[in-house]
């Protein structure tokens, strides 16, 4: 893989305006609305009533800090995932790729790379910008550091759950090659399917759940395991990432052998 090939990856992904509108928005809804929820506990910190955010913020800081914004913000990553790929196939584009890089795999592995190392460095920087606000906000009622055990492990799964959430993004956007059905069924995995295998009784359906890519792979930004998790943050990474390893291989094989 040659540097010009990054760079022309490069060159397509940022020429792409919903690509700076994705990241606009990830960033502004994830640091927006985990500032938000981090103002409203801390308003209602001595007022009377049950605050089950105060009890997690003691048990699992990060569940509260992360959650509510990177809920909502993870689907601009998704977005952002989807129309890296599926772009080149609504306009056309991907013709032109293909007749400039005849090699389909390495074309595939340099957009992953190029998009990979954004998505890594814009989750870095929010990521920590919620931290450092959220806990900021919070901090004449309970200090949460960097020190304290499992924080900073969390605070580095979150920027490795959402790079991986983005190439996991980026593969089905290749399966499907369509930009509105890939969209949809990404948001379908990550936010409709989950929660309706846990409405199916019995204990296989809660590993089911478990085991799907980001209900496993969200562990990994928790501060601590929860008894009702059943695997490990780094196990629930591991099964995320090869759920996305799987993807793109896939993706890859149906490159080779479909026509653009």
């Amino acid at each position: 893989m040659t540097a010009g090939l990054l760079s022309a990856e490069w060159t397509k992904i940022r020429s792409v305006r919903s690509t700076v509108w994705s990241l606009v928005v990830f960033v502004v809804v994830a640091i927006g609305f985990s500032t938000l929820v981090a103002v409203v506990v801390s308003n209602n910190w001595d007022k009377s009533g049950p605050h089950p955010n105060q009890v997690t913020l003691h048990t699992d800081p990060t569940a509260v800090l992360f959650g509510p914004g990177f809920g909502l913000g993870q689907l601009a990553i998704c977005v952002l995932g989807v129309i890296v790929i599926t772009s080149e196939y609504s306009t056309g584009a991907i013709r032109a790729s293909l007749l400039a890089v005849p090699r389909r795999i390495p074309m595939l592995a340099a957009k992953a790379i190029v998009f990979t190392l954004l998505d890594l460095v814009v989750s870095a920087i929010t990521v920590f910008a919620v931290f450092f606000i959220s806990t900021s906000i919070l901090s004449s009622h309970i200090s949460i550091t960097l020190s304290q055990p499992g924080v900073t492990r969390a605070c580095i799964g979150g920027i490795l759950y959402l790079t991986v959430l983005g190439l996991f993004a980026l593969a089905i956007g290749g399966l499907i090659r369509h930009t509105a059905g890939a969209v949809a069924t990404v948001i379908a995995l990550v936010i409709v399917v989950p929660p309706l295998i846990t409405l199916i009784p019995g204990t296989i359906a809660n590993h089911v759940h478990g085991y799907m890519p980001t209900v496993a792979g969200v562990l990994i930004g928790q501060t601590s395991q929860q008894p009702a998790d059943v695997l490990s943050p780094w196990q629930g990474f591991g099964v995320f990432c090869l759920w996305t390893a799987v993807l793109l291989a896939v993706c890859g094989w149906l490159l080779l052998r479909r026509d653009a």
